[in-house]
């Protein structure tokens, strides 16, 4: 399925107050909507991925999973500021015509879903039966569920939080401290930042995995061995990749957008956020997640009316939630047959 185009015809009001002229929103559909327009799924994708779920998120969006296009009306759009064909730092000034790089306006989670909701009201998608995502993509679908609590009939989030941790924002700033020491990011060019943005995914990518992954994927065979370690590649490797993908001011906004995920901002507290959340509601924890620890899911299903927690076990740590797609699909299957009544909290465990 090629990707879509949805350009927003006004000025788009950012958060703060700044504007984006001519928003442009990228997008993936699949399926098609039933007539009562009752077979949404939406996803909401995590910090580089693209809209193109059923690349990055097969196991549970594919032909014979859970979510399938046979029976669902599937939508991923690029977040706001996202290297994938959304509006981004990258994109050309209406003024200059030369790429915002650093001159991007800064952007929060709630923006993103501002966005999104003029792309679902384009779409004439007035409710959403699935709303799910992980990690920032939960932090989105939790944000839209408090925005527009009537339209959101199942909310799933994974691996995700209320309000971004002291911790999560400090591994930002750590990656962000990586890319501003690479001096190509301040000349505003459009491959500006590369040799940062690898050292950054690096960082990242110790928070995303575990101690137990490591041992079990990058040990080394040889004990002679005193240089070139297989974990030192897998590093080099994965930063590379991205480098080859996504850009490091795009990379640098979305951290910062991250770091201001908060559903108390501007409301009476977080409790009383979630609190107002309609949606029958499921928040998926992984049990050794370094980055989203587990308490971060059971404080959002504990302040939630009628939510259910459940939890899964990944030697992947946080990244579990792309996955340990089995798992997921099993525990949310159950979540979703069962719908608002009560479920016992027995039968949402996965091994």
């Amino acid at each position: 399925m090629s990707i879509k185009k949805y350009q927003h015809s006004q000025a788009f009001k950012l958060e703060n107050g700044k504007k984006i002229i001519d928003l442009e929103i990228a997008y993936h559909t699949f399926g098609k909507l039933n007539a009562t327009k009752s077979n949404v799924v939406w996803v909401c994708h995590a910090l580089t991925a693209n809209s193109d779920v059923f690349d990055w998120w097969t196991g549970l969006f594919g032909k014979k999973n859970l979510f399938n296009a046979d029976k669902h009306f599937i939508v991923c759009a690029n977040i706001l500021g996202s290297h994938y064909g959304t509006t981004n730092p990258l994109s050309k000034t209406e003024i200059t015509g030369l790429p915002y790089c650093l001159s991007f306006p800064q952007f929060t989670v709630r923006d993103m879903v501002a966005a999104h909701q003029l792309l679902a009201e384009h779409l004439q998608i007035n409710d959403i039966e699935v709303l799910i995502g992980g990690s920032l993509g939960g932090q989105q679908a939790l944000e839209w569920a408090v925005i527009a609590p009537q339209k959101i009939k199942n909310l799933v989030v994974l691996a995700t939080n209320a309000q971004h941790s002291p911790w999560g924002i400090a591994f930002n700033e750590s990656q962000r401290l990586a890319i501003s020491a690479d001096r190509t990011f301040y000349a505003n060019h459009t491959n500006g930042g590369a040799k940062g943005l690898k050292a950054a995914r690096s960082l990242a990518l110790l928070s995303y995995r575990t101690y137990e992954s490591y041992v079990r994927t990058q040990s080394e065979v040889d004990d002679s061995q005193k240089d070139n370690f297989k974990a030192s590649s897998y590093q080099n490797h994965q930063g590379e990749k991205l480098v080859k993908r996504f850009n490091a001011y795009s990379y640098w906004f979305l951290t910062k957008a991250m770091d201001t995920h908060n559903l108390g901002r501007n409301r009476q507290s977080v409790k009383e956020a979630l609190k107002t959340i309609q949606a029958n509601t499921l928040a998926i924890g992984i049990k050794n997640d370094f980055l989203f620890p587990t308490e971060e899911q059971k404080f959002i299903a504990d302040n939630v009316t009628d939510a259910q927690y459940a939890e899964i076990s990944s030697i992947y740590g946080h990244d579990g939630f792309l996955l340990e797609t089995q798992k997921l699909e099993e525990v949310i299957t159950k979540f979703l047959k069962v719908g608002k009544k009560k479920i016992n909290q027995a039968n949402l465990k996965v091994a």
